[in-house]
């Protein structure tokens, strides 16, 4: 890997680091020079088995040697059906039919052309702060900055914003938040998109890019209500907060709502490309044959690294890992943010935890960005996001011990600490 090569990459990808990385173990990554790195970035939030974990990487392996390829208009293969029996395992009842994608900016176009077409309605309702890609649809249902749409506008038509229940960037109690929220929501169905010309609401059950934002309890049973009321599909958009990142195996059970349709990829296939859609089988029947499709959705090895990952969480008690652990990061934050007065907020699920500098009418990007250096500069890998860049994101492997929480939280607090002086 020479220097010089890396002027030939282009300078479109924003970089958080510059790392030249050699290889990753568990936690970990290692870069050319042997350097090691707490890695809490997780890819952002796909390698929640750990980087290069050992079931998930001979299961590339074995399949590689017997098929790579086998298109899913033309052949059914084996590592696709067992995908299908893994996932009727953990998806919410009665969710029981997939279809496949490479990616989360792809299966989210794919549940909106499910949506559009069982509906035959026109209409998205997404929320402000959202993530949902970079493509030119996902470009359109994405607010949470205007980096990622600025020079590609017009963007598609159709997509209706409303707010997202931000607790502390409102600064009001949860119920008053919520109250506020549903109320906006439901002026937009009487202003802008009428619930006829509605087909879905999609909505992230954790707001990831937008700034880990948990929202109060009673939103998404209200969404459910209100989509049940005007025969709106409700899409979970679970691509950052699936496969065990919260705690639960999806976002969605920490409120018992079951969504129309649930749309998975990142950590689904630990650093594989994939990407999956689940809706009952009588809304996908509604999708008509040939109007959807893809040449490389479901690959055979990236569906056996799927397979692994599924049971490899299972067996090693990932998600329970994930509950516990972050009970353990959220409490070490929240002693910190004791000590730091930069610190606005500390909140999360799991381990997807959100550190937000500043207050909400001063939101304090600096600071967010200079402890995040500092931190890199000891070894941890973090990253920030937010509509304003001032949060810090904390997405470590799901397999991450005690210790290395431990670890991380006494690098943080010297980050803190260097850069409050």
């Amino acid at each position: 890997m020479s220097a010089n090569s890396l002027q030939h990459i282009s300078p479109v990808w924003g970089r958080s680091f510059s790392v030249r990385a050699d290889h990753g173990q568990g936690s970990y990554l290692f870069d050319v020079e042997g350097k090691r790195y707490l890695d809490f970035t997780c890819g952002i939030g796909v390698t929640n088995t750990g980087h290069s974990h050992p079931r998930v990487v001979k299961a590339i392996q074995d399949q590689a040697a017997k098929l790579i390829h086998g298109q899913a208009n033309i052949v059914y293969h084996k590592p696709m059906q067992d995908l299908v029996d893994e996932l009727l395992t953990i998806v919410p009842t009665p969710l029981d039919t997939f279809f496949f994608s490479n990616s989360g900016a792809e299966i989210v176009e794919g549940g909106v052309k499910l949506a559009k077409q069982a509906t035959g309605r026109p209409n998205v309702i997404v929320f402000q702060g959202s993530f949902h890609g970079r493509t030119h649809l996902t470009m359109a249902m994405t607010t949470s900055k205007t980096g990622y749409r600025a020079g590609h506008q017009p963007l598609v038509p159709g997509i209706f914003a409303a707010p997202y229940p931000y607790t502390f960037y409102y600064g009001w109690d949860e119920q008053t938040t919520l109250d506020f929220s549903l109320r906006e929501l439901n002026k937009l169905l009487k202003s802008q998109t009428a619930p006829e010309e509605t087909a879905c609401i999609v909505v992230e059950p954790v707001l990831g890019e937008g700034g880990y934002v948990v929202p109060p309890p009673g939103f998404m049973p209200a969404l459910r209500k209100l989509c049940d009321e005007h025969g709106i599909l409700l899409i979970a958009d679970e691509v950052q907060s699936g496969f065990g990142r919260t705690g639960k195996f999806f976002a969605v059970e920490h409120t018992q709502t079951i969504p129309d349709v649930l749309l998975m990829a990142k950590g689904i296939a630990s650093g594989l490309p994939l990407s999956g859609l689940a809706a009952r089988q009588e809304l996908m029947a509604r999708w008509k044959v040939g109007s959807h499709g893809g040449t490389f959705g479901g690959n055979a090895v990236a569906c056996a690294a799927a397979v692994a990952t599924i049971q490899t969480m299972r067996e090693e008690k990932l998600v329970e890992n994930a509950a516990a652990r972050g009970a353990q990061l959220m409490n070490g934050l929240r002693r910190l943010q004791s000590d730091f007065s930069q610190i606005g907020d500390v909140r999360g699920l799991g381990l997807m935890v959100g550190v937000e500098f500043g207050r909400p009418d001063a939101p304090d990007a600096a600071t967010a960005k200079a402890v995040d250096k500092a931190a890199f500069d000891r070894g941890l890998m973090l990253l920030t996001c937010g509509t304003f860049d001032n949060v810090i994101r904390w997405i470590p492997p799901l397999v991450v011990t005690e210790e290395q929480i431990e670890d991380a939280l006494r690098i943080f607090a010297a980050a803190l600490d260097q850069v409050s002086r």
